[in-house]
């Protein structure tokens, strides 16, 4: 080996040590850093001719565990499908009114209830007779605001099916640009690190819509298909379709139409549980607007229908022809057989013992079909309309057990839901505190720079001594 051979291998190792000092500076600064990975340098011997030439960096390689990042990012999608059910099964809940609470659906039956049987011991009382309009007039409100905020949910998945499908389509488009810039940053022999860093960090943010898996391709590239095996990114990204609707109404439904479905490369795409995008946040706004706000409604809409049928028997209130609006309506008429569907939101009391629109409040003593007020003494309608309340109406079941089911069916479905998300969310934290303890140990890297340090100063070192030694040739 010649002296010059010594300062070439001697300058290689300077440059590698300087190369590994930077990678240890920038795993240091980007310890916290959400999204980055720590870097490790491949040190190799360098051969020119056969002959060995020094040392070089072979390749810088990202300290990456894809296992647990797969792990991570389907616990990322369940703990965002989680959090998006739990927050409509309490805003439904609140919607009907907890069990314990006074304007609870239940509790609005209790209270016409007891309205009627105070009105029974004093028929003659106008006051305790607009105590009965006043409580049947709440409990309407009541049912009628519930249909509404569940319709207002199901609008609000709507939208936010619009804002996850835009969002997919925007970062699925910017993973394959930064595969095609990946790509030529590694063929022009630069380092692509942050550019994987950046797309890394734009999967995730994929991965907590639609659950997916990622497949290393050639060249640094790398496909995504769902994890029921659509595929999002191959060579060029997928295109999710989706129209929004204005305004959701409980007659809409996704298979009767008015309401948009979702497309992949402009072919229609299953949105249930076992369709392609199952199991992120983009499949349980389906699934609210879809099934779950729906059911809700559909039992609104049973206690709704149940109420009209039980006053709208003619052997409650003989003073009505049969087919005629009994004491609830659906707005205003009697009940249509055929039009169940939001019917909870169309739940009126009849304007004939409202004062306000043109009634007469002794109809409720009297008669809705009475043309005068009769006996003012006669207690015995009044308590024939609270003894209605306590029957086993169309679902065999009292008027107030009807309201507490359902309530308690939405109390249940909120607990699931909460326990659902307590344990996608322990998941999720754990599986990134796993991924985190892989990523950047500072104490780890600065004994790692300490090694470097001297392999450098012995790399300068030996520059020296090689000088010293040219320098007494020359001296000769």
């Amino acid at each position: 080996m010649t002296l010059g051979s010594a300062m070439n291998m001697a300058m290689t190792g300077l440059s590698v040590s300087a190369r590994l000092a930077e990678l240890v500076s920038t795993n240091v600064a980007n310890a916290t850093t959400a999204g980055f990975v720590r870097r490790e340098a491949e040190v190799s011997a360098l051969v020119l001719g056969g002959q060995g030439a020094g040392v070089r960096i072979s390749a810088v390689r990202r300290d990456l565990d894809p296992h647990l990042l797969a792990e991570r990012r389907g616990a990322d999608a369940a703990l965002a499908a989680a959090q998006t059910l739990t927050r409509f099964q309490r805003a439904a809940e609140s919607a009907l009114g907890g069990a314990e609470d006074g304007t609870s659906l239940s509790g609005r039956i209790a209270d016409l209830e007891s309205a009627l049987l105070s009105a029974s011991g004093q028929p003659d009382s106008d006051n305790l007779l607009a105590r009965v309009l006043s409580a049947a007039q709440s409990l309407t409100s009541q049912i009628n605001a519930a249909s509404q905020g569940i319709q207002a949910l199901r609008g609000q998945a709507d939208r936010a099916i619009a804002s996850d499908v835009s969002l997919l389509n925007g970062a699925l488009q910017k993973v394959q640009d930064m595969n095609s810039q990946i790509r030529s940053t590694a063929a022009s022999g630069r380092d692509t690190a942050a550019l994987q860093d950046l797309r890394q960090s734009t999967i995730d943010s994929i991965a907590t819509i639609v659950p997916l898996r990622q497949v290393p391709r050639e060249n640094g590239d790398i496909a995504l298909y769902t994890t029921s095996g659509a595929a999002l990114v191959e060579g060029r990204a997928s295109v999710f379709g989706f129209a929004p609707t204005t305004t959701v109404t409980a007659d809409q439904a996704l298979g009767t139409g008015g309401l948009g479905g979702l497309t992949l490369n402009g072919r229609p795409l299953a949105t249930d549980a076992t369709g392609l995008v199952s199991g992120g946040s983009l499949s349980a706004h389906f699934a609210i607007r879809d099934q779950i706000a729906p059911g809700v409604q559909q039992g609104l809409d049973n206690l709704a229908k149940d109420l009209i049928l039980r006053f709208q028997d003619t052997a409650v209130d003989a003073t009505r022809t049969a087919g005629e609006a009994a004491l609830f309506t659906e707005a205003g008429a009697p009940l249509n057989p055929n039009g169940l569907p939001g019917l909870a939101g169309r739940l009126d009391v009849n304007a004939a013992v409202d004062p306000a629109a043109g009634g007469a409040i002794w109809r409720l003593r009297a008669g809705l079909g009475a043309g005068n007020a009769g006996a003012i003494g006669d207690p015995s309608l009044l308590r024939a309309l609270a003894g209605t309340l306590t029957q086993a109406g169309s679902f065999g079941k009292t008027a107030e057990r009807q309201a507490a089911d359902l309530m308690s069916a939405t109390a249940t479905s909120r607990l699931r839901a909460e326990d659902e998300l307590a344990y996608a969310s322990t998941r999720a934290t754990s599986l990134q505190e796993q991924e985190a303890a892989k990523g950047v140990d500072t104490d780890q890297e600065l004994q790692h720079l300490m090694q470097i340090e001297r392999a450098y100063s012995a790399n300068a070192r030996m520059l020296q001594i090689v000088d010293q030694m040219l320098a007494t040739l020359m001296e000769i």
